[in-house]
């Protein structure tokens, strides 16, 4: 990627602050950047990520393929100002309450977002743009521990956690749907049709403790899995290690 691609692609991202960048190839632009990115995001709605292009994007916006790099330089660019655009769509409300229920809404606003836009657990996260929705929503999460007695390095640490966790739990909620909706039955249709041949094939005096359990989670979930219910024990229990870790810690002096 050359220096000019960077600097375009940073002016494209805080456009808002420093003005739209015109292109320098082409007749003259027909749509903003924000229409563009609208158009794109659309295109990642309905085809996950594996399956977009700028051909597509152009398509939508009935332009031709060449035209849609005078907005964006590359599908990376443009990518990752679809996640900084959509990063922008919730609001950011004041903090309110403990560390631990902020800490609860940090993670649910991202579990929404992985649930109306499912392609964004497909963008590989490990070098992200730093885009203006991107850094006002880490600065809003960090507020949300600030002065709970994490140093600087757990700060950061403990958002990355939380993020990391709820993109996880959101991946295999949204694989799960994916899957019944391809198969066009639900879990308990299946287990309804499956069930006789796995009670030949798995006795319980085979597998006691995996049958007890299973039935127990069977008979609670209606399903293979509850993941908003695993989502959030797996959340409190993240935040039960972040208390310990807190309480473990002598208390200053007053």
């Amino acid at each position: 990627m050359e220096n000019q691609d960077v600097d375009r692609t940073l002016t494209l991202l805080w456009r808002r602050k420093l003005g739209t960048p015109q292109g320098s190839r082409g007749p003259k632009q027909r749509f903003s950047v924000d229409e563009v990115l609208a158009a794109g995001i659309a295109v990642a709605d309905e085809e996950g990520l594996p399956a977009f292009s700028m051909r597509k994007v152009a398509d939508r916006l009935g332009l031709k393929l060449m035209s849609i790099y005078t907005y964006v330089p590359s599908r990376d660019e443009l990518i990752g100002l679809m996640v900084d655009e959509v990063m922008g769509e919730p609001d950011l409300p004041p903090h309110e309450g403990g560390w631990r229920e902020r800490l609860v809404v940090v993670a649910r606003q991202m579990w929404n977002e992985f649930h109306r836009h499912p392609w964004l657990l497909q963008v590989d996260p490990s070098r992200p743009w730093i885009g203006p929705n991107g850094s006002d929503r880490y600065e809003w999460q960090l507020a949300a521990i600030e002065g709970a007695g994490f140093t600087d390095l757990e700060m950061d640490q403990t958002i990355t956690l939380i993020s990391d966790f709820t993109a996880a739990s959101a991946r295999a909620d949204v694989n799960a749907l994916r899957a019944a909706e391809q198969s066009g039955i639900s879990d308990a249709e299946w287990w309804a049709v499956n069930a006789p041949v796995l009670d030949r094939l798995m006795p319980p005096d085979a597998y006691p403790i995996s049958g007890r359990v299973g039935v127990a989670a069977g008979e609670e979930y209606n399903a293979v899995r509850d993941s908003e219910r695993s989502f959030r024990f797996g959340l409190d229990r993240i935040l039960d290690g972040l208390e310990q870790l807190l309480s473990s810690r002598p208390r200053p002096r007053s």
